[in-house]
């Protein structure tokens, strides 16, 4: 899997691991040779977070065993990439340059290649954020950002914002989307943003926390913007018919589905099991070579159509 895009702001690889319940959910060992699986096999965009506001004040040590996977892993610092997150739960209490000293230290580096900056629950002060992100891209803490769930109107004045003062503006949009959310990546508000060739989108979340494979995880997952979940669990048997009638398994038709999407730059998912990453890689070339198949095969499992497109839920 060597498939590089450049939509992010940098070239990476199309598919991505993240880090929300998934370094903490497996043996040290299985997680240091899953890195080192996916670094060779050309997945080098690692999305670690440190987990400690807002919803996701949990305290999870999935960062600091991230850290400490890829060191023994022997992967070096310049054969992967991180993106990191910037939360904006208690912005701007807790600043950036705070924020970043915490989440780089505990993984064991000294910047990464990109951050997204999200979310919140009450608009915050977006020329801030706009002008403190450029501060940190200044001092070199990591090079392009990107944004989690914003509202449109506040991804607009960012956008608008960056532009009139010349600072750097965001790249990349990190969403929810799969084969049955939908809404905000293809509605018109952030569409006309990644038509202009302003954003790309990094889709996140894509299998909803494993209920669209049919799964019932035990586990905390993601949030259920317009409370779809149980038509979603209720789907999942269609995803895994339309799966065998492509021949492959139903997380590569997930993803295949987002990755022949236009805007999408990357993918990002996360596996506890080699098993899981070796089936994963094959929705690249899926992709490739019948993702428009894949897309018409499951048109009609736009399960969040009546979720406003606009991120304000």
């Amino acid at each position: 899997m060597d498939e590089k895009r450049n939509g992010l702001g940098f070239a990476t690889s199309a598919l991505s691991l993240g880090s929300w319940n998934t370094w903490d959910r497996m043996d040290f060992g299985d997680a240091v040779r899953l890195i080192r699986h996916a670094v060779d096999s050309g997945v080098t965009l690692f999305d670690v977070a440190h987990y400690d506001m807002g919803p996701h004040s949990e305290q999870s040590r999935t960062d600091l065993l991230f850290g400490e996977a890829v060191r023994a892993s022997g992967v070096k610092r310049d054969e992967y990439q991180l993106c990191g997150k910037l939360w904006l739960w208690d912005y701007p209490n807790t600043g950036f340059a705070e924020q970043l000293d915490t989440s780089f230290d505990r993984i064991g580096v000294d910047r990464a290649e990109a951050v997204v900056v999200g979310d919140y629950f009450e608009r915050p002060d977006i020329p801030r954020i706009v002008t403190e992100v450029a501060e940190q891209i200044r001092l070199g803490r990591f090079d392009v950002w990107g944004v989690n769930n914003w509202h449109a109107p506040d991804l607009d004045l960012a956008l608008e914002f960056a532009a009139r003062e010349g600072l750097p503006a965001p790249r990349f949009a990190q969403l929810k989307y799969s084969i049955a959310r939908r809404s905000m990546a293809e509605g018109s508000f952030y569409g006309r943003h990644f038509e202009a060739g302003r954003l790309t989108l990094q889709a996140s979340d894509v299998f909803e926390g494993g209920v669209l494979l049919g799964k019932t995880p035990a586990r905390k997952i993601g949030a259920d913007p317009g409370g779809i979940r149980d038509s979603i669990r209720d789907a999942a048997s269609r995803v895994a018919a339309v799966a065998g009638d492509f021949g492959v398994s139903p997380s590569q038709l997930a993803l295949a589905f987002c990755l022949a999407y236009e805007p999408v730059a990357n993918v990002l998912f996360g596996v506890s099991r080699m098993a899981q990453l070796e089936d994963n890689l094959g929705a690249v070339a899926l992709a490739a070579s019948r993702g428009a198949e894949v897309r018409a095969a499951l048109e009609d499992l736009w399960l969040d159509r009546s979720v406003a497109a606009d991120g304000t839920f």
